[in-house]
């Protein structure tokens, strides 16, 4: 998804290197990229192979290639390593999600003050270009939160981050991404920010019901998830929360396999003395996300449903995505959440690169200028709408 909406951006971005670890998934994307005609213009895309754990060899691939911007969309164990080569090269960053170390999960909140923070100090002294968690959430929701306070608020008392996804993608059973990331949420303490502190719960212990644009009513149950780390960091509100969506099949598979253990990061022995992680296991037995584009229907809503005051007047909002899978797969042969998450961070490389978002720091997204991302994101198949006392309709930039 990133690779097809760099080559379509070319012309701003230049030449494009895809690494990872297998040069032959690279080349299928670089094959896709060409079948569309997805480049703007003439230009270079190219694979590499890299295991961007090995921080030395993830330097050199950024000096050979030339790159000025890095965008990390591997797994989120790599973080730091790809971080670091980026502050040793002097190259811009970017990354979608949180770091994780495989051994853990759900850590002590703030979650970035465990990792990515630490490096506060040494990127604004090096002048560094580092935007944590630019995908859609966390990313965009973090970018409309910033807009709803700086546009249509005097005071926010809560910001609910809603994450619907209503498709339907054929399967018994799978994850819309990674799965051993996607488990990995839901199986410690559901940490959210209530009342100024930090709170917990148990996963699909506390539930909503929403009627929601486009996808109609939907059961959201309460979440930890990454945008709840930094919004509550430097935003000053005293209530973020974080919801998604999921139906009662999911729910119980997710229950059995974690009832089972099959859902621990911590390694187990077999009988034939071979040492195995069941979650890597459930994982390698699903079906890969990128497998689930083709006859992908229905839709997504992502969106921050904001309560607080205007002028003295309550007020509530509710500003939004709707994207959709099959329009997704059709323009990048990807599913519509993989549309969400891939798009964000080629906006922000774009921005950096027209010197817009060329922070010389490290910023979560809430820290930069909401508008030109929105705008931009409305132009390259994001489109941010509002509801509120006026109706629904897109957003009034």
């Amino acid at each position: 998804m990133v690779a097809h909406k760099c080559a379509q951006h070319n012309d701003e971005l230049g030449r494009i290197a895809i690494a990872s670890r297998s040069i032959s998934k690279c080349q299928a994307i670089i094959d896709s990229v060409q079948a569309k005609g997805g480049l703007k213009q003439p230009g270079e895309i190219k694979a590499y192979a890299l295991d961007a754990m090995d921080v030395e060899a993830t330097k050199a691939l950024i000096r050979e290639t030339e790159s000025q911007i890095v965008i990390n969309v591997g797994s989120a164990f790599l973080n730091m390593s790809v971080l670091r080569a980026c502050i040793d090269t002097g190259v811009a960053y970017l990354d979608t999600a949180i770091h994780e170390e495989p051994g853990k999960i759900c850590e002590t909140p703030p979650w970035y003050g465990n990792y990515e923070w630490k490096h506060l100090a040494e990127c604004q002294e090096k002048g560094i270009t580092a935007i944590l968690g630019a995908g859609f959430d966390p990313g965009v929701v973090n970018a409309y939160a910033a807009l709803a306070q700086q546009e249509y608020f005097d005071k926010i008392e809560s910001i609910d981050i809603l994450d619907v996804n209503a498709g339907f993608h054929g399967k018994y059973f799978a994850t819309n991404f990674d799965p051993e990331i996607n488990f990995r949420e839901f199986t410690g303490q559901v940490y959210s920010w209530q009342n100024g502190q930090w709170t917990t719960n148990r996963m699909f212990e506390v539930k909503r019901t929403d009627d929601l644009p486009v996808v109609g009513e939907q059961s959201l149950y309460l979440t930890g998830h990454d945008e709840v780390h930094s919004l509550s960091k430097h935003l000053d509100v005293p209530n973020i929360r974080f919801w998604m969506s999921f139906g009662e099949h999911y729910i119980n598979v997710f229950t059995v396999l974690k009832n089972l253990g099959l859902l621990s990061e911590q390694p187990v022995r077999t009988a034939e003395g071979l040492e195995v992680v069941p979650l890597k296991v459930v994982k390698a037995v699903l079906p890969d996300p990128a497998s689930l584009a083709p006859g992908y229907t229905g839709k997504t809503c992502i969106g921050d449903l904001v309560k607080g005051t205007k002028d003295g007047q309550p007020r509530e909002l509710f500003i939004y995505n709707v994207a959709d899978h099959e329009e997704a797969y059709a323009e990048t042969d990807s599913q519509g959440i993989s549309y969400t998450a891939g798009v964000p961070p080629v906006a922000a490389a774009l921005l950096i690169a027209r010197g817009e978002w060329d922070a010389k720091r490290m910023v979560n997204v809430e820290e930069l200028p909401a508008q030109p991302f929105l705008k931009l994101l409305d132009v390259m198949g994001l489109r941010t709408r509002i509801k509120d006392e006026h109706g629904d309709r897109p957003w009034d930039r």
